[in-house]
Protein backbone atom coordinates (compact mmCIF):
# COMPACT_ATOMS: atom_id res chain seq x y z
CA UNK A 1 0.00 0.00 0.00
CA UNK A 2 1.18 3.15 -0.90
CA UNK A 3 1.60 5.22 2.33
CA UNK A 4 2.52 8.72 0.70
CA UNK A 5 -0.33 11.30 1.77
CA UNK A 6 -2.34 11.54 -1.45
CA UNK A 7 -5.08 13.89 -0.51
CA UNK A 8 -4.72 17.06 1.73
CA UNK A 9 -7.83 18.29 3.66
CA UNK A 10 -8.76 21.30 4.42
CA UNK A 11 -11.36 22.60 6.67
CA UNK A 12 -11.99 26.26 7.44
CA UNK A 13 -12.81 25.59 10.80
CA UNK A 14 -13.01 23.00 13.47
CA UNK A 15 -16.63 22.79 13.49
CA UNK A 16 -16.62 21.31 10.15
CA UNK A 17 -15.31 18.25 11.41
CA UNK A 18 -18.51 16.11 12.07
CA UNK A 19 -19.65 16.99 8.68
CA UNK A 20 -16.74 15.88 7.29
CA UNK A 21 -16.67 12.76 9.18
CA UNK A 22 -17.51 11.09 5.98
CA UNK A 23 -14.73 11.78 3.80
CA UNK A 24 -12.43 10.59 6.25
CA UNK A 25 -14.39 7.29 6.60
CA UNK A 26 -14.66 6.77 2.98
CA UNK A 27 -10.95 7.86 2.16
CA UNK A 28 -10.20 5.09 4.90
CA UNK A 29 -12.19 2.72 3.22
CA UNK A 30 -10.17 2.86 0.06
CA UNK A 31 -6.65 2.82 1.74
CA UNK A 32 -5.75 6.26 0.91
CA UNK A 33 -3.24 8.16 2.85
CA UNK A 34 -4.33 11.59 3.35
CA UNK A 35 -3.48 14.74 5.84
CA UNK A 36 -5.71 16.78 7.53
CA UNK A 37 -5.91 20.54 8.48
CA UNK A 38 -7.82 23.43 9.51
CA UNK A 39 -7.22 26.33 7.83
CA UNK A 40 -9.22 29.27 7.50
CA UNK A 41 -8.85 31.33 3.98
CA UNK A 42 -9.67 34.46 5.87
CA UNK A 43 -8.10 33.92 9.58
CA UNK A 44 -4.99 31.81 8.66
CA UNK A 45 -4.19 33.74 5.09
CA UNK A 46 -0.79 32.61 5.65
CA UNK A 47 -1.20 29.01 6.35
CA UNK A 48 -3.70 28.52 3.63
CA UNK A 49 -1.20 30.08 1.07
CA UNK A 50 1.45 27.85 2.37
CA UNK A 51 -0.26 24.39 2.26
CA UNK A 52 -1.70 24.82 -1.17
CA UNK A 53 1.46 26.21 -2.51
CA UNK A 54 3.62 23.01 -1.44
CA UNK A 55 0.60 20.36 -1.21
CA UNK A 56 1.99 19.14 -5.41
CA UNK A 57 5.82 19.06 -4.01
CA UNK A 58 4.35 17.10 -0.47
CA UNK A 59 2.92 14.60 -3.01
CA UNK A 60 -0.74 15.09 -2.85
CA UNK A 61 -2.12 14.62 -5.66
CA UNK A 62 -5.86 16.12 -5.10
CA UNK A 63 -6.83 18.66 -2.16
CA UNK A 64 -10.87 18.99 -0.74
CA UNK A 65 -11.51 21.87 0.99
CA UNK A 66 -14.40 22.37 3.05
CA UNK A 67 -15.67 25.93 4.42
CA UNK A 68 -19.41 27.34 5.48
CA UNK A 69 -20.75 31.00 4.82
CA UNK A 70 -18.42 32.81 2.11
CA UNK A 71 -16.63 29.79 1.41
CA UNK A 72 -13.17 31.63 0.15
CA UNK A 73 -11.29 28.66 1.23
CA UNK A 74 -11.85 26.09 -2.09
CA UNK A 75 -10.58 29.16 -4.54
CA UNK A 76 -8.05 30.42 -2.54
CA UNK A 77 -6.82 27.06 -2.28
CA UNK A 78 -7.35 26.62 -6.13
CA UNK A 79 -5.34 30.08 -7.05
CA UNK A 80 -2.51 28.71 -5.47
CA UNK A 81 -1.73 25.25 -6.79
CA UNK A 82 -2.02 23.44 -10.26
CA UNK A 83 -3.66 19.93 -7.96
CA UNK A 84 -7.49 19.65 -8.24
CA UNK A 85 -9.48 21.37 -5.62
CA UNK A 86 -12.98 20.03 -4.44
CA UNK A 87 -14.73 22.31 -2.72
CA UNK A 88 -17.52 20.98 -0.26
CA UNK A 89 -19.80 23.41 0.87
CA UNK A 90 -20.43 23.46 4.88
CA UNK A 91 -23.97 24.24 5.97
CA UNK A 92 -23.39 25.87 9.44
CA UNK A 93 -24.94 29.13 8.41
CA UNK A 94 -27.84 31.29 8.17
CA UNK A 95 -28.58 30.13 4.46
CA UNK A 96 -27.76 26.42 5.59
CA UNK A 97 -25.18 26.42 3.20
CA UNK A 98 -26.39 27.88 -0.04
CA UNK A 99 -24.20 30.80 0.34
CA UNK A 100 -21.18 28.82 0.59
CA UNK A 101 -22.42 26.65 -2.24
CA UNK A 102 -22.78 29.64 -4.50
CA UNK A 103 -19.86 30.89 -3.34
CA UNK A 104 -17.67 27.72 -4.31
CA UNK A 105 -19.33 27.67 -8.29
CA UNK A 106 -19.11 30.92 -9.14
CA UNK A 107 -15.34 30.60 -9.18
CA UNK A 108 -13.54 32.85 -11.81
CA UNK A 109 -12.41 31.86 -15.07
CA UNK A 110 -9.19 30.16 -14.41
CA UNK A 111 -9.52 29.08 -11.38
CA UNK A 112 -11.39 25.66 -11.47
CA UNK A 113 -12.56 24.32 -8.21
CA UNK A 114 -15.48 21.03 -8.56
CA UNK A 115 -18.13 21.59 -6.68
CA UNK A 116 -20.21 18.90 -4.01
CA UNK A 117 -23.35 18.94 -2.45
CA UNK A 118 -23.79 20.86 0.90
CA UNK A 119 -22.59 18.43 3.99
CA UNK A 120 -22.29 15.12 4.75
CA UNK A 121 -23.51 14.35 1.06
CA UNK A 122 -20.45 16.40 -0.16
CA UNK A 123 -18.13 15.37 2.32
CA UNK A 124 -18.77 11.76 1.24
CA UNK A 125 -19.05 12.45 -2.71
CA UNK A 126 -15.91 14.73 -2.62
CA UNK A 127 -14.07 11.86 -0.98
CA UNK A 128 -15.18 9.46 -4.29
CA UNK A 129 -14.51 12.24 -6.72
CA UNK A 130 -11.04 12.04 -5.36
CA UNK A 131 -10.57 8.14 -5.49
CA UNK A 132 -12.08 8.69 -9.25
CA UNK A 133 -8.58 11.01 -9.44
CA UNK A 134 -6.32 8.85 -7.89
CA UNK A 135 -7.05 5.80 -9.73
CA UNK A 136 -6.56 6.95 -13.31
CA UNK A 137 -2.82 6.50 -12.76
CA UNK A 138 -3.29 4.09 -10.12
CA UNK A 139 -5.11 0.25 -11.38
CA UNK A 140 -5.15 -1.15 -8.10
CA UNK A 141 -7.05 1.77 -6.58
CA UNK A 142 -9.15 1.66 -9.92
CA UNK A 143 -10.15 -2.35 -9.19
CA UNK A 144 -11.20 -1.35 -5.28
CA UNK A 145 -13.26 1.48 -7.30
CA UNK A 146 -14.63 -0.48 -9.46
CA UNK A 147 -15.20 -3.49 -6.55
CA UNK A 148 -16.80 -0.58 -4.48
CA UNK A 149 -19.72 0.23 -6.86
CA UNK A 150 -20.22 -3.45 -7.57
CA UNK A 151 -20.87 -4.03 -4.05
CA UNK A 152 -23.18 -1.09 -4.12
CA UNK A 153 -25.04 -2.12 -7.48
CA UNK A 154 -26.18 -5.35 -5.10
CA UNK A 155 -27.62 -3.35 -2.49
Amino acid sequence: MNTTKQVLIILGSKSDSETMKGCLTMLDEFGIPYDYQISSAHRNTEKTRTLAETAESKGFKVIIAAAGMAAALPGVVAAHTILPVIGVPMPGSALNGVDALYSIVQMPSGIPVAAMAIGSHGAKNAALLAVRILALGDESIAEKLKDYYKKLAKG
